[in-house]
């Protein structure tokens, strides 16, 4: 199968080129300067042929877009709605990378997919206008949620743990925020997974099983990196006050893949154990 990868040079863009590839698919690479989907609406010929086209392109600096919400907004809501319009007019189903963000964050069990969104950020808000445009502009449509990324094309939570750790004495970490680390090699190969099963049209959430706090990340991280996990020490979010509202509840439930038969990503221990050497390797 053709496919496009839009911010194919990114940290999971990069990840999901190579799994696709890997499997035997024609993919077509595009980063920004190739195609720039939040400058204008984007010709169906622009698709290249592709069947299918997955947006991994988009702002993520979280605590900028609360002063830079509409420069936010014309990437991750205008640029997505250009591009599921592209898709419908090609005949082309979009895959569209969601986040965690689009929850309130103050649930105390996992998010189902159905969940109401109730976006506390401007990243958030940004976020979920892009998936509203993609339910509406493109009919053949998967909506991906993800949430906590680390892999080893990019900065990331783990990468900076293991650097600080080989740096400093003691690291304080929050435990009150509770998510699911997930590696972008297992993003990209659930992508793979979807393709196989030819999944319907819908929202599933591409995370890990279980749950942390980043504290219970970093230990695990600053283990992996050969240091001694009692350095890190748990704090709560007050003590890093940051222009943007974290949720403090990222937990994304999995149920979507249960009923099209394809298996969820596994525990984010078990995963990060498999990531490690790759992740921390590319840091070193």
């Amino acid at each position: 199968m053709r496919i496009l990868v839009t911010g194919a040079g990114g940290m999971l863009g990069t990840d999901v080129v190579a799994s696709l590839r890997a499997a035997g698919h024609d993919v077509l690479a595009r980063s920004r300067a190739d195609l720039d989907i939040a400058a204008g609406p984007v010709p169906p010929e622009a698709l290249g042929g592709s069947a299918l086209v997955v947006n991994c392109g988009a702002w993520t600096a979280v605590d900028d877009a609360e002063s830079a919400e509409a420069q936010a907004f014309t990437v991750n809501a205008v640029g997505a709605a250009h591009l599921a319009r592209a898709c419908a007019g090609a005949g082309a189903r979009l895959v569209q990378i969601s986040t965690d963000y689009v929850f309130a964050g103050d649930a105390t069990t996992p998010y189902a997919e159905d969940a109401p969104m109730a976006p506390r950020s401007a990243y958030g808000r940004t976020k979920a206008a892009g998936e509203w445009a993609v339910r509406a502009e493109a009919p053949e449509h998967w909506i991906l949620r993800t949430a906590w990324l680390y892999g080893a094309h990019g900065p990331n939570f783990a990468a900076t743990m293991a650097r600080l750790a080989g740096d400093r004495d003691s690291l304080s970490v929050v435990d009150d925020q509770i998510g699911q680390p997930t590696w972008t090699v297992d993003v990209a190969q659930l992508i793979v997974a979807l393709i196989a099963a030819d999944a319907p049209t819908g929202t599933y959430h591409a995370t890990s099983s279980g749950r942390a706090s980043w504290f219970d990340f970093a230990r695990a991280v600053v283990g992996s990196a050969g240091h001694d996990p009692a350095m890190v020490t748990p704090t709560d979010s007050g003590s890093f006050a940051r222009p943007a509202p974290r949720p403090a509840w990222s937990v994304l439930g999995h149920d979507g893949f249960g009923a099209i038969g394809v298996e969820p990503i596994g525990d984010w221990r078990e995963r990060w154990e498999q990531a490690a050497a790759v992740v921390l390797g590319a840091s070193a």
